[in-house]
């Protein structure tokens, strides 16, 4: 069963960064709808050395058929010279609000 809706993540150094790239994937109709947490801690391997930072998740739940422009998307507007972007499937939930998903990442 290939999935209808999936839920794209990523993580940024601040909360304000976090806050404008999910308004920019809502505003853009590449996501329907977005959260933002945090703080977070990731322990991440860069450049040879281990670093403990906070961060703020994005989540970003859209039609899968969107889901390659909103990962460009994040990616070209992402602060980070690799950003962590992942796409997860959504397997279920409410049919209701998984319509209301594909039906806001439609261009108008």
């Amino acid at each position: 069963m290939i999935p209808e809706q999936v839920l794209v993540s990523t993580t940024t150094d601040s909360d304000a960064a976090a806050r404008q790239l999910a308004a920019d994937a809502v505003e853009a109709r590449l996501g329907a709808c977005a959260q933002v947490v945090g703080p977070i801690t990731s322990v991440y391997r860069w450049e040879g050395r281990v670093h403990t930072d906070p961060e703020w998740r994005v989540e970003v739940k859209t039609a899968a058929d969107r889901a390659d422009a909103l990962v460009a998307h994040l990616r070209q507007r992402h602060t980070y010279d690799v950003p962590e972007v992942i796409t997860t499937p959504i397997v279920g939930g409410s049919a209701d609000y998984l319509a209301w998903v594909v039906e806001q990442t439609r261009p108008e």
